[in-house]
């Protein structure tokens, strides 16, 4: 895949937490999109996709992000080098999904976004606080 030039400036824009979320989002996607064979282009472009972000991330990380990047790079590496193979076996296939789904979430957490979602639901500015339940949704007598 040639380095897709306007994507990578779009990309560089986010902050390096949403940068990490949406490598993060790109991995679920990996790990849901694998459990239909029919998907095997869309899923190898995700992981070809997912390298770039790591590379163009990595270079404005700190120390520990950047160990998990190259982490992670090198997991997705291997599994292009056996891909075909990989694809063709089920169980192998769903080992991949399961794996990307686990590193989906280690980066997330690593993201800091998680934590930022935490601290901005206090009390007051969640949906519907201070609401009786019934005024939450519609009684269905």
């Amino acid at each position: 895949m040639k380095e897709n030039v306007a994507l990578r400036e779009r990309y560089l824009k986010d902050p390096l937490a949403v940068r990490i979320g949406g490598l993060a989002a790109n991995l679920a996607r990996v790990g849901s999109f694998s459990n239909d064979s029919r998907h095997e282009r869309v899923v190898a472009a995700m992981l070809e996709e997912s390298k770039w972000f790591i590379e163009w991330a990595a270079a404005g990380a700190p120390p520990d992000m950047q160990g998990l990047l190259v982490e992670c790079q090198r997991q997705l590496a291997r599994w292009q080098m056996g891909w075909s193979e990989i694809w063709r076996d089920v169980n192998q296939r769903a080992e991949v999904a399961e794996a990307a789904r686990i590193w989906s979430g280690r980066l997330l957490e690593a993201s800091g976004l998680i934590e930022a979602s935490r601290a901005s639901t206090v009390e007051g500015t969640e949906p519907n606080h201070g609401m009786q339940p019934s005024a939450q949704r519609p009684r269905r007598d």
